[in-house]
């Protein structure tokens, strides 16, 4: 069977056997079954340009090297690459903002927190979003459920400001018994810095005044192949006491 191509040479999705088709491949096996350039291709619906949706897509997974990264890029970033007008854009936008929202109702199945993973698995999604650090607290009952996660301050890219009143004063109110401090780190290394580990400990001696405990402080960052994890544990890595 011969196919149609474009200009270009490329093939187009409609000239292929359906069989080939993402959304046809997709409704027959699965989401699963599909590569990262075909799922953002069925997003995009056409190419433009000459181009076909699924060269667009190889485009923006290119140019951002991860899904991680294209969750971030703003309208006006994702219209500079070739075949991405204003509907495309917004569309992506709009799909990344549907998973982060899907991320923040897992919240309200009050799952038990008791390692840091957890608490990386809750936050991850949300924070892969910022661009500037966020200081959250995730506040947890006797039992170590959520009750809620509260945004407290927000910084530069590698500077944030944290004073002990707004951190217990939400854990207060709700009458948590206990508290996870979690934060960003925009670059993607979640190494702590000397501020970070000294925010901890003052902290820390705060909450032992109030009778809520600081069980640990989370900073996520981003895998690479030299880091195996996307976050760090300051009580993991010997830096909670007081």
């Amino acid at each position: 069977m011969t196919t149609g191509s474009n200009s270009n040479g490329s093939i187009r999705i409609k000239d292929l056997p359906d069989s080939e088709r993402p959304r046809e491949r997709l409704a027959a096996h699965g989401a699963d079954a599909l590569k990262n350039s075909e799922l953002i291709a069925i997003l995009l619906r056409t190419g433009m340009k000459g181009a076909s949706a699924i060269d667009v897509a190889e485009q923006l997974l290119q140019k951002y090297s991860t899904l991680d990264n294209l969750s971030r890029a703003t309208l006006p970033d994702l219209r500079k690459v070739k075949g991405i007008g204003r509907d495309k854009a917004i569309a992506l936008v709009s799909a990344f903002a549907l998973a982060r929202r899907m991320a923040k109702e897992i919240r309200q199945e009050s799952p038990v927190l008791d390692n840091p993973e957890s608490i990386a698995d809750l936050l991850r999604e949300e924070n892969r979003a910022y661009g500037v650090e966020h200081f959250q607290v995730v506040l947890l009952n006797t039992r170590r459920r959520l009750i809620s996660v509260e945004q407290v301050s927000q910084g530069t890219l590698d500077t944030i400001l944290v004073h002990p009143r707004e951190v217990f004063k939400s854990a207060i109110a709700v009458s948590a018994s206990a508290l996870v401090l979690v934060h960003n780190h925009p670059s993607g290394d979640p190494t702590p810095s000397d501020a970070d580990i000294k925010v901890t400990r003052d902290l820390i001696r705060a909450g032992q005044l109030l009778k809520i405990d600081v069980l640990d402080h989370i900073i996520l960052g981003r895998k690479t192949e030299q880091r195996e994890k996307d976050y760090a544990s300051l009580r993991e890595l010997g830096h909670f006491y007081a």
